[in-house]
Order: C-alpha cells, then sequence, then structure tokens
C-alpha cells in the first residue's frame, strides 16, 4: 500500500472512531448507564489515543475534544481542561512505564482518569459559587464513582481495536 494511501486511511479510521464516540456520548442505551450515568466516551478516546503519544498530542487531543463536547453540551464548566489534563497524564503515565499496555492497565488508567476529570469539574463548580460545596462534593461523588465505573467497563470496546489499528500501521510504516 502507498504510504500517502496508509496514512489517510489510518487518518480516515481515527476519525470515524472518534465520529462514534461523539455519536454515542449523548446517548443512555439500556444496560450502559448506572444511576443514570453513561459512560465518558471521549474521555475513553483521549486515554486510548495518550496512551502511546507524548503529551503535546495528548493534550492537544484532549482540548479538541473538550471543546467540541461544551460544543454539544454546556461551556461551563468546560470539558477542555479536565480533557486536556487527562492526556498529558496518560502520556506521562505511559512515558515512564509505571503501567504497562493491556486491558486492565488501560482500564485503571481510564477509571483513575475519570475520577480526576470529575475532580477538575468540581473544582469549576466551586469557583463559579453557584452552589455550595457539600451540594458539589455529594453530586460529583456520584457522578465520579458512576462514570468511573462505566468508563473503566467500556474502555477495552474503544482501545482494543485502536490499539490494534494503530499497531499495524506503525509496523507498515516501519517496513
Amino acid at each position: 500500500m502507498h504510504p500517502q494511501t496508509r496514512r489517510l486511511l489510518n487518518t480516515l479510521v481515527t476519525l470515524a472512531s472518534l465520529l462514534l464516540c461523539l455519536l454515542i456520548l449523548p446517548s443512555r442505551l439500556p444496560g450502559m448507564t448506572l444511576l443514570g450515568i453513561g459512560p465518558n466516551w471521549l474521555l475513553i478516546w483521549v486515554v486510548s489515543w495518550s496512551v502511546k503519544r507524548s503529551q503535546f498530542l495528548g493534550a492537544a487531543a484532549g482540548i479538541a475534544l473538550g471543546l467540541i463536547q461544551d460544543g454539544m453540551t454546556s461551556a461551563v464548566p468546560s470539558h477542555a481542561i479536565s480533557l486536556g489534563i487527562v492526556g498529558i497524564l496518560t502520556a506521562r503515565l505511559q512515558k515512564h512505564r509505571y503501567i504497562q499496555e493491556d486491558f486492565i492497565s488501560v482500564a485503571l488508567i481510564v477509571f483513575g482518569m475519570s475520577l480526576v476529570a470529575e475532580g477538575i469539574t468540581a473544582v469549576q463548580y466551586s469557583f463559579l459559587g453557584q452552589r455550595s460545596l457539600t451540594e458539589i462534593w455529594d453530586d460529583q461523588q456520584l457522578v465520579g464513582l458512576s462514570s468511573a465505573i462505566l468508563s473503566s467497563l467500556w474502555a477495552p470496546v474503544v482501545y482494543f481495536p485502536l490499539n490494534v489499528w494503530w499497531g499495524r500501521m506503525k509496523l507498515l510504516e516501519s517496513s
């Protein structure tokens, strides 16, 4: 396969996976919710992307997807901040090789990053001052834990096919 065709195909597959995550984000399908909370598909995608990439690319993907999510929902609090930080932290974890790249490790990364993202959202709510800290804390505990559990359970569905695809593209590129 010609290198330019391979790059174009890789870009199309990556964008298609991203579009699928964007389309499924607002849906609440039966069996995919816990206490009315669904998986954070964009966070799963950002973690999948950032695992084997630089901090800059992780942050760029997180910020871009956060801005798209802000456009789909509410811009306050901003999702760009939390997803950007998730991209940076995920890339840093992998650079230090603390965690291997397998299903369990990725699920654990997604679980932790989901809690980080919800914590950042809680901090943004506290700066707005529209609700008391106890209300914010109570809500974010429920949302954070539900989102972390569901996102970590669904992470392999996004990570595995993308990891296999990107691995094959990298192998073809190096040969």
